[in-house]
């Protein structure tokens, strides 16, 4: 009897710490990179990091450093190596030289998850567009490459080796064709959301993994899948909410995260054209998260890019009930760290801090939940006045 089990990959880290970037900073990357690769089903052996000017434009590590890394993937047995910046073909070709082993870079891990939480045709079609915006300027290296696969399947959905060895005209032609089928689909989106101009609309924003799913089953009493990983959502979900006489439309939307593909980016254009054409965003930041801020951040930049930073926004700093921190010794006089901040200081800092309405809950235990609806209803019934200023039968 063949076993359908799956296979559980193993796999090394690899990230390079810059003049532009501590080697602290790249540790916490490297941390988020461990999580796209448990997420993906890849366990992570070991994590290299190197201190460099520059990554280097032959090998992204130094040759010494190479030479370690093929060192322990030999001792070790391991297949694959995950690099935490995009690789440049050339990179690619001469590291898999080096190595002989399956390389990724972050790009392509995260491409691998989106493929595999691809659920309806629009997500399907922008993943595959984006894959092969990826492979076209790699064709060369992928041919050698698909020579040297050992089983597994992280790294290997999407497109697969068929289409991989078709020319690069063929793998154009199939890129024109998506992006009009995109096009199309696009129209279709268009078209849904005329139809639903007369709620007002609220869109969930946050980085991957703050909450934003198990906000929307809790504020609007559904089923949106929710779960422990990065990119458990992908495909943007629209759902009616009604608060006390008030109904709105509250849309869950696909998680940022940094160094996100730009590739993924530009085919994702479309998806975000729900939080850009909402009324009120909801800004979901995981409190609990060490470096929360750095979250918060991506996120604001991410929304100034696709011109909604002046959108009117409520500030919700979700997971109070995850949030810990360490008192400090009374004879302990040098400065607090972030880690002897309480949450009430925490929530003074942040009020006092941000031009937006701050609320602080747990969407899994509801704590604090029913003062920040009570917000929600006002701020949309103020957006319907504001809109409809003589449909005031609701009131």
């Amino acid at each position: 009897m063949i076993s359908t089990e799956k296979i559980q990959e193993n796999a090394v880290l690899v990230g390079v710490a810059t003049q532009n970037q501590s080697l602290e900073k790249e540790l916490e990357y490297l941390d988020e990179l461990a999580f796209l690769a448990e997420t993906a089903g890849v366990e992570v052996k070991k994590i290299f990091t190197q201190n460099l000017t520059h990554p280097d434009s032959r090998t992204y590590v130094g040759k010494g450093k190479l030479e370690e890394i093929k060192n322990y993937l030999d001792a070790e047995n391991v297949k694959m190596a995950i690099f935490d910046d995009e690789l440049s073909p050339s990179q690619l070709r001469n590291i898999e030289a080096e190595l002989q082993v399956k390389v990724l870079d972050r790009t392509t891990l995260i491409l691998d998850i989106f493929a595999s939480r691809a659920r309806t045709a629009h997500s399907k079609v922008q993943v595959e567009l984006a894959q092969y915006q990826y492979l076209l300027p790699r064709l060369t290296r992928m041919w050698t490459h698909l020579d040297k696969q050992r089983g597994g399947s992280v790294g290997m959905r999407g497109p697969g080796e068929r289409e991989i060895e078709t020319d690069r005209r063929i793998v154009r032609d199939r890129i024109t064709l998506l992006k009009e089928k995109l096009a199309e689909i696009d129209k279709q989106k268009i078209t849904q959301r005329k139809n639903r101009e007369a709620l007002i609309r609220v869109a969930l924003v946050g980085y991957t993994n703050v909450g934003k799913s198990t906000l929307m089953n809790v504020l609007s009493k559904s089923d949106v899948f929710a779960e422990d990983k990065l990119f458990a959502t992908l495909d943007t979900t629209v759902r009616k909410v009604v608060i006390e006489n008030m109904p709105f439309l509250l849309s869950d939307t696909v998680g940022f995260i940094r160094k996100l593909p730009h590739s993924l980016v530009e085919s994702f254009k479309s998806t975000l054209d729900e939080v850009r054409e909402s009324d009120l965003l909801i800004h979901v930041v995981d409190i609990s998260h060490p470096e929360y801020e750095d979250q918060l951040n991506t996120v604001k930049q991410t929304l100034s890019e696709i011109g909604c930073a002046d959108k009117p926004t409520i500030m919700l700093f979700n997971k109070i009930d995850k949030y810990t921190f360490v008192e400090k010794e009374a004879d302990d006089l040098t400065p607090k760290t972030k880690e002897n901040i309480t949450l009430e200081e925490l929530k003074q800092h942040w009020i006092a801090k941000e031009n937006y309405p701050s609320f602080f809950i747990s969407a899994k235990t509801k704590e604090n939940l029913y003062p920040f609806r009570d917000f929600i209803y006002e701020e949309v019934k103020r957006l319907h006045i504001r809109r409809y200023p003589y449909d005031n039968f609701l009131y």
